[in-house]
């Protein structure tokens, strides 16, 4: 009879920064994203993702499941070496939605909470840990978004946090850390410091990639801005136009 194990996949944004860490055990596993397949339909999406594991550069066996309404069903490993599959039943127990949300990025593990916790801490391969604090909550809906995306348009993902604004709650504000290939590490994105927008900070983040802009979207009153950015050869946020929503 095999021996029960238990395990936790961690995975951001479209299946990037997964990996899977088995209960007992203290090392990670890096999962490979293999493909990512959208079905259902648009009032109930469905999700399916499939990764490789990898080991020492190989792939030693594969990981799938579907993602719906945040639940996950379908979930199974397939081990390489011999072809058995095992089919496995997601858990849900008190207290997990405060537990801490972790994403492997360029080899660094990123540990957040969604919940009221603001502490963010990047783990890097070489040892070394950079802690931050994020911005507090000031409303009653404290629920934090991690978003991995490439956002200074360099080939590179990036990762982001929002909650909701202190207002009423109808944008999310971001706060957005960019990866430097170069010395390996993430670097919280400046403000843009920018008279000229209409919205305080990064708000409803959107990415124009053909055109390499950055667009911030928020309320003022009854009406919706949209702030345009792009980047300066320095990385720096640099304002171009401000429109009104239509």
């Amino acid at each position: 009879m095999a021996k029960p194990f238990s395990l936790d996949i961690y995975f951001g944004t479209e299946g990037k920064g997964a990996f899977v860490q088995y209960r007992g055990q203290q090392g990670i596993i890096s999962l490979r994203l293999k493909t990512r397949s959208n079905h259902g339909s648009l009032a109930a999406p469905k999700v399916t993702y499939v990764w490789d594991e990898v080991i020492g550069g190989k792939a030693t066996g594969s990981y799938g499941l579907t993602q719906e309404a945040g639940k996950l069903s379908g979930i199974w490993y397939k081990r390489s070496k011999d072809g058995k599959q095992f089919q496995l039943e997601q858990i849900i127990a008190p207290g997990d939605e405060a537990r801490i949300d972790k994403y492997l990025l360029h080899d660094v593990l990123i540990s957040f909470r969604h919940t009221s916790d603001n502490l963010l801490v990047f783990s890097y391969s070489d040892g070394s840990t950079k802690t931050s604090q994020l911005p507090g909550f000031d409303h009653p809906d404290p629920r934090r978004l991690g978003t991995i995306a490439d956002y200074n348009f360099d080939g590179f993902d990036d990762v982001a946090f929002s909650i909701p604004d202190e207002g009423m709650g109808v944008y999310r504000t971001f706060s957005i850390y960019l990866y430097n290939p170069k010395s390996k590490r993430f670097q919280l994105l400046a403000e843009p410091n920018a008279p000229q927008g209409k919205c305080s900070g990064l708000c409803d983040v959107t990415l124009d990639k053909k055109n390499k802009l950055l667009m911030s979207s928020c309320r003022g009153g009854a009406t919706w801005w949209t702030d345009v950015y792009r980047y300066s050869n320095s990385s720096k946020l640099m304002w171009v136009k401000s429109s009104k929503q239509q």
